[in-house]
């Protein structure tokens, strides 16, 4: 997409003006009752009676520069490409927030445009499956359809990678990192469990390196979801995956089981260590891929790890006194990390 000319009218407005008339319902067409707004480490989202928006923030995070105006349109876009894979007409497409000749700000006006929003239809919070397995209402059968719909995709899904030493060198460089995030003392996390999840990790790669190289030479690195978590998978009739990982194609580079072996973690750490075994049986019965269990407990072991990594990372924009729940989080992690790395042995 060519860049967009430089706009001095969007120039003016800034991210608050923006959040504001996005919170007002004049501001939409279809001039909703009210308007919820939930603010996100690097979004706004404005949900109506029947729509949701996000808006980017114009930040700029790892290797990721959202900060101009062309940018975040060309991330919104990528958005809705990306999502339609799994959640199809569900992803409406990109509106503007254009400036008209009055001053007001609308969605989709005349004037010119001066912000970009992804537009999805509104999902019942109700049906979301991390909601449901905490109330108990999700079953066994509508937990296989939404897998159904993960193992189709996957199973046609094209290989993307295919260089097994390169496969194995992003593992062992993000252990590394894991470790070297995970263990300075300020954080009071436990540094003889982080040596044992680092050293059990790299062992399996370095004493069994055919359990990789035997996933990429088989075609089975594709170009996943990225972020598949219950909360992004609505159980309705058919089952919506939504809100994949847009901004950083390398995350969605994924095998599937590591994939869906990261759903089941999830989904256990929320009390439901049921679907985990459910979503791959349903997996293994379309595709007929049946991975040993070792390397199963690796990758839940490594991105219990990695999340724990990543929760620590948000109390760098924390006071200290904020960092609680964050250290709580990555405790949870570590735990969990703890029980998969178990079972790297097992045959």
């Amino acid at each position: 997409m060519p860049d967009e000319p430089r706009s001095r009218i969007a120039d003016q407005i800034d991210l608050a003006a923006k959040v504001a008339a996005l919170r007002r319902p004049e501001t939409y067409p279809d001039r909703p009752a009210r308007v919820e707004t939930i603010e996100t480490h690097r979004s706004w989202i404005f949900l109506t009676d029947r729509l949701a928006y996000k808006l980017k923030k114009p930040l700029r995070y790892n290797a990721v520069d959202v900060r101009s105006l062309a940018a975040r349109r060309a991330h919104c876009e990528e958005e809705v490409r990306l999502n339609r894979r799994l959640a199809g007409a569900v992803y409406r497409g990109v509106v503007a927030l254009t400036a008209e000749p009055d001053g007001r700000l609308v969605i989709g006006g005349r004037g010119e445009p001066v912000e970009w929003l992804v537009a999805m239809q509104r999902l019942p919070a109700d049906r979301m499956l991390d909601v449901m397995l905490r109330h108990g209402t999700a079953d066994d059968a509508a937990v296989r359809r939404a897998a159904a719909v993960l193992a189709r995709f996957y199973r046609d899904s094209p290989p993307v990678l295919h260089d097994p030493v390169a496969y194995r060198a992003w593992f062992a460089a993000e252990i590394r990192i894991n470790h070297a995030t995970l263990t300075p003392a300020e954080l009071g996390l436990p540094a003889e469990l982080l040596r044992k999840l680092r050293d059990a990790q790299l062992a399996l790669l370095q004493r069994e390196p055919d359990l990789f190289d035997r996933r990429v030479l088989a075609g089975r690195i594709v170009e996943g979801h990225g972020d598949l978590r219950p909360q992004h998978i609505c159980l309705l009739e058919p089952p919506v995956i939504f809100d994949c990982l847009e901004f950083d194609r390398r995350l969605r580079i994924v095998d599937p089981v590591d994939e869906l072996g990261f759903l089941g973690m999830e989904c256990e750490r929320i009390g439901a260590p049921w679907v985990g075994p459910v979503v791959l049986a349903t997996y293994a019965a379309l595709t007929g891929d049946r991975p040993p269990a070792r390397l199963v407990a690796f990758y839940q072991s490594f991105r219990a790890t990695l999340w724990a990594r990543l929760a620590m990372w948000r109390t760098a924009e924390l006071d200290r006194s904020a960092w609680g729940p964050w250290l709580d989080r990555a405790r949870g992690y570590l735990l969990l990390a703890q029980r998969h790395s178990e079972r790297l042995r097992s045959r």
